[in-house]
């Protein structure tokens, strides 16, 4: 395992500049996920790391040692692609030591390593099976498979759930999740999924239009993002963010109700999560609204309440709450939970 070092790094195509001067540190067996909204980078960023993209400006070290110059072999790192790319004509013991084959291992060692290999990936009973033969999550487990025998130094997934249903990500996810921990090996990952990110990570990385807007734990993330992008990019449903004027150490809405300013400056903006209000009569609470949406879960009751000069606010309730559309409600804002942002987008300090 090792660690991953990027220095000042920048990719262009031509005159589009797509990665903007990254850098970032990465710690021997980190499990570290690169999300952002379509077009930020993401992908193109792992792929510079893999060598598969020309770094354009900076540097890249793997285990302290510069790899910018050298070719993707040569880096000791592991890509698993969202498309599998497995061979049709070879059954997945074959595909699995296929690299080490190229690589002029002895028979004995491919043997041993395509074995163990399948052992950590429950394949052991599908080895003599070709890719058609397997359903999706197996193919993507062959994927996996056939990076972990070489035994890298670190291993790049790009979105490699992506082709799966619903209950698929759900297992294969459980699987990544056990084979980081069983291997210890640094990890970076790219999705789009929100969810991914949240179980997955040690640590987050959040990009938009090739910069880092944030990078934290999921927690810190969630709990303590940096700005609106960011507080409104992690966690499903979004946070809320309505407009607001400071007065004094208060809070105003539009309408003239608020509450206490938790935090330092001049806030134009308070965010607010679902799960962080209650429904409560017309007129209680921070505004009123009307109910728009009701979507229910089973656990969970999701609402979208119209609060005409504040906009659609959305909350989330428990699954047994009777309310319905067209249902005047007020909404209470857990004042201890609240976020706030000056008129940049930047969050207001803590103290």
């Amino acid at each position: 395992m090792s660690s991953i070092e990027l220095k000042g790094v920048e990719k262009w195509f031509g005159d589009v500049q797509v990665i903007k001067g990254v850098d970032l540190s990465i710690d021997e067996g980190e499990f570290i996920i690169f999300v952002g909204p379509s077009g930020c980078g993401k992908s193109t960023l792992l792929r510079t790391i893999a060598g598969l993209e020309e770094c354009s400006r900076g540097e890249i070290l793997v285990g302290g040692r510069a790899v910018t110059a050298e070719p993707p072999a040569q880096r000791g790192l592991a890509m698993v692609f969202q498309s599998y790319a497995l061979y049709p004509h070879m059954n997945v013991r074959d595909n699995m030591g296929f690299g080490l084959k190229t690589a002029g291992k002895p028979k004995a060692e491919i043997e041993q390593k395509v074995n163990e290999a399948a052992a950590a990936l429950k394949l052991e009973s599908y080895l003599d099976r070709r890719p058609k033969e397997l359903s999706g999550g197996q193919r993507q487990r062959v994927a996996i498979g056939r990076s972990i025998v070489r035994n890298p130094t670190a291993f790049l997934f790009d979105e490699p759930l992506s082709n799966l249903d619903a209950a698929l990500r759900v297992e294969m996810r459980y699987e990544i999740a056990k084979l980081h921990r069983e291997l210890a090996t640094t990890m970076i990952y790219v999705t789009h999924d929100q969810v991914e990110a949240m179980t997955l990570a040690d640590r987050i990385v959040v990009l938009r239009d090739g910069i880092i807007e944030q990078i934290g734990s999921p927690r810190q993330l969630y709990e303590r993002p940096d700005n609106l992008f960011v507080a409104q990019f992690i966690g499903s449903p979004k946070m809320n963010i309505v407009p607001c004027r400071t007065e004094g150490e208060s809070y105003v809405l539009e309408g003239g109700r608020g509450g206490a300013l938790t935090q330092k400056g001049e806030a134009a903006h308070v965010g607010v999560r679902p799960e962080n209000i209650e429904i409560g009569a017309e007129g209680e609470g921070q505004c009123d609204g009307l109910v728009d949406i009701v979507e229910y879960l089973g656990a969970d009751t999701h609402l979208l309440v119209d609060c005409a000069g504040l906009g659609q606010i959305g909350v989330r309730l428990g699954g047994d709450v009777e309310i319905k559309p067209g249902d005047r409600v007020g909404l209470i804002f857990d004042g201890s939970r609240l976020h706030f942002f000056d008129k940049d987008g930047q969050a207001l300090p803590r103290d």
